[in-house]
């Protein structure tokens, strides 16, 4: 199979870039990751898979988090190694998830995780199914440096299509390799809760669909609505790394589902030392739920809810403070 040119980001809104640098970004604390910190040992141990643009190598807050990468594309006359980011939309994406605590420039969601970065679409933000194909195979049979495995995948892009060959890979992932796959549900949303929008991967029952909203718990009128929402994260005005040493803040459905992956990264560590063993992708997909938030929005809106990575420790309080007290 051959296919050129079928696949890119989604439509995202650049609102700024600058050297500005706020640590804990917006999104980050509205998920509650600082305060799942301790116990999940800030992801370390945990590999995530970034198929996008590429990463800024040099950016001080993401050059110690690469642990490999691979390009896929044309660009760079098609050099395997040449993993730069000529987008801004990988870094962005990079950082969210694990931008390093450094007492500087931003911080990501799960800052002791580690980057496998694949390089999939051009510096015009488009590629070929066959890229992408690819890429999901190497990440799920690839082996780091120490036998490291990846943990999460992630992929803020996607098409109007349904490719077999495109599923196929994710349910090797997914079902075989039991690696969650994180995807942006699409930024096609109308703003109409009757009707719906899909697109691929994001739609396919296997990955894990992440919708946006804003600070005030909104959901973003371009977040698309189906029946395969799993549930939403911040995805607007959101600040990340960008190319060079730069931060921007972008929207878009692309900028919520790293604040998934990393969520994973951190309930993965969690998970597996509260267990004893290493747990599987369905698993891990019940950890994560377990701490989403319901909102006021159909379930197509926003899947089972905003992801509250302390959530449970809170309900658990709370049914203690009644029990002692009514």
């Amino acid at each position: 199979m051959s296919c050129n040119n079928e696949i890119e980001l989604r439509p995202f809104l650049v609102h700024e870039v600058s050297l500005e640098k706020n640590e804990i970004p917006d999104g980050v604390q509205m998920i509650e990751a600082p305060e799942f910190w301790k116990e999940s040992d800030q992801g370390k141990g945990s590999v995530v898979a970034i198929l996008d643009t590429g990463i800024s190598r040099n950016h001080p807050d993401l050059k110690d988090q690469i642990i490999g990468g691979k390009n896929f594309t044309t660009d760079y006359k098609g050099d395997e190694m040449n993993f730069e980011d000529n987008n801004g939309h990988g870094s962005h994406v990079a950082g969210t998830i694990a931008a390093v605590l450094n007492n500087g420039g931003v911080v990501g969601v799960a800052p002791s995780t580690k980057l496998l970065i694949l390089k999939v679409l051009t510096g015009e933000g488009s590629g070929n199914y066959d890229w992408i194909i690819n890429a999901i195979k190497y990440a799920a049979d690839w082996k780091g440096p120490n036998g490291e495995t990846v943990s999460v995948m992630n992929m803020s892009l996607g098409g109007p299509q349904d490719v077999k060959e495109l599923h196929e890979a994710i349910k090797y992932a997914v079902n075989e390799k039991n690696i969650p796959i994180v995807c942006a549900a699409g930024n096609e949303g109308d703003d109409d809760m009757a009707t719906y929008e899909y697109d691929y991967p994001a739609s396919y029952n296997e990955v894990i669909s992440v919708g946006a909203v804003d600070t005030n718990y909104r959901i973003a009128p371009f977040s698309n609505i189906n029946e395969e929402v799993d549930l939403v994260a911040p995805g607007v005005d959101i600040q990340s790394t960008y190319l060079g040493s730069q931060y921007a803040k972008l929207s878009g459905t692309s900028m919520a589902s790293p604040h998934v992956a990393g969520a994973l990264a951190l309930v993965k560590v969690m998970g597996e030392r509260e267990f004893g063993r290493k747990l599987t992708e369905s698993e891990l997909y019940a950890q994560l739920i377990k701490r989403t938030v319901p909102l006021e929005y159909t379930r197509q809106a926003v899947g089972n809810g905003l992801i509250q990575l302390k959530y449970m420790d809170k309900y658990r309080e709370l049914v203690k403070f009644i029990q002692a007290n009514f």
